[in-house]
């Protein structure tokens, strides 16, 4: 065992995310495709629906009635999925490039600004509809796994430095969306559920505090923080960030992880699982829109464009726009060594919203026919975002700026 750890730890977590990061998002559009190709077969859409609405039981939450097999993905496993954000989150902030506050200023502005600005493209497009005000958030994050994919194709043509702008934005990026699915996507509170998750809380709480190295008894109380939270009705993806908060980090700046950290051990061996099998699961169960009756004029329907642009328009003025102000302002620098048309082209990549954004939709509408929307408007938004940000990246060649 100790052999084991030994070796994960000897590598650091962030000098691996992009490569994993890079083949993780190639594996999710793989999968988007076969979603898409499935849902649209005569011979496989009925059962690609009927498996996804499998009812297996049990009951966990009333007013979710037995989970399916929809259910267990997308509020089952993507909490492992945001227990590896809030993982990632923590150790940018204690150990990693936003430990300091002037690593934090560029990419929070980036960020910031790069939320925003698509919310405020989507309610401009669909926002006097009614019915759709609740999708405003839908357009505002980044896929972090699909967007280092596409840079991936690229290879050399990219300088690490805008992949690592990137990684950055999106994991302020996440932090945004977590926040706003707490606070705008939760309805009713279950009161007793809520006390009993914040048992759990202090439950993990004292572990951190007395110094657990151990990592079950984290994992242990945080499965109980989940089904409290789940019950709660507060979305069950919240315990896997909340959880992440409360589990001991060690320390080793400029150097490999520390193999005796229970985040970094965590995080390498929770990393894998979510890039090559929890979001490529998540991308094949949620990316399979029927086509059946939809022509161009479905892309002018307000929900469909108001998406589409927010992800397309939204993000490259909001991150781009941010980044070149705060240069010209002298309140953060671009990074040395990369152009503005690098940076531009960063930021059109970042347009790709998909895990995110597919989640926060089937969050924001309960009818099936407004969710396919919302399917069609991601696809449409973030594709455009990246075949864009591929042109102007390979257009930029290998030259750096000075």
């Amino acid at each position: 065992m100790t052999t084991k750890v030994s070796r994960r730890g000897s590598h650091s977590a962030l000098r691996d995310f992009l490569h994993s990061e890079a083949a993780g998002g190639i594996v999710l559009i793989a999968a988007a495709v076969c979603a898409m190709i499935v849902a649209n077969l005569p011979a496989t859409a009925h059962g690609y629906e009927a498996l996804l609405h499998h009812r297996t039981g049990p009951v966990l939450a009333r007013a979710l009635g037995p989970m399916s097999v929809h259910l267990w993905i997308n509020d089952g496993l993507m909490a492992l999925f945001f227990l590896l954000v809030g993982l990632e989150i923590k150790r940018e902030f204690v150990d990693g490039r936003l430990a300091s506050a002037d690593r934090r200023r560029l990419p929070f502005i980036a960020a910031v600004a790069g939320m925003a600005a698509p919310a405020l493209v989507f309610l401009i497009v669909a926002g006097a509809e009614p019915g759709l005000q609740p999708g405003w958030a839908i357009p505002a994050a980044t896929d972090i796994a699909f967007a280092i994919g596409v840079l991936a194709l690229l290879g050399s043509r990219v300088p690490s430095a805008v992949k690592l702008l990137l990684t950055t934005v999106a994991i302020v990026d996440d932090m945004g969306a977590v926040a706003i699915i707490a606070v705008a996507y939760t309805e009713t509170i279950q009161v007793l559920s809520l006390a009993g998750a914040g048992a759990a809380l202090v439950v993990l709480y004292v572990l951190n505090r007395r110094q657990v190295m151990a990592l079950w008894p984290y994992l242990l109380v945080g499965a109980g923080l989940w089904l409290f939270v789940l019950q709660s009705g507060i979305h069950a993806t919240i315990a896997g960030v909340l959880t992440a908060m409360l589990i001991p980090i060690r320390k080793s700046p400029a150097a490999p992880d520390d193999a005796t950290s229970p985040l970094h051990r965590l995080e390498h061996a929770l990393h894998p699982w979510v890039a090559f099998a929890i979001v490529p699961l998540f991308g094949f169960a949620n990316a399979g829109v029927s086509l059946a009756g939809a022509s161009l004029s479905t892309l002018a329907e307000p929900l469909v464009l108001g998406i589409a642009l927010g992800l397309f328009l939204g993000k490259q003025f909001g991150i781009f726009g941010a980044i070149w102000g705060a240069d010209r302002l002298g309140i953060a620098r671009r990074p040395a060594g990369v152009s503005w048309m690098q940076l531009y082209g960063m930021a059109l990549v970042a347009g790709i919203g998909f895990t995110m954004s597919l989640f926060i939709g089937g969050l924001a509408f309960g009818d099936p026919a407004l969710i396919e929307r919302v399917k069609i408007g991601v696809l449409a938004g973030s594709i455009l975002s990246a075949l864009a940000g591929v042109a102007v990246l390979a257009s930029c060649g290998k030259k750096h700026a000075p």
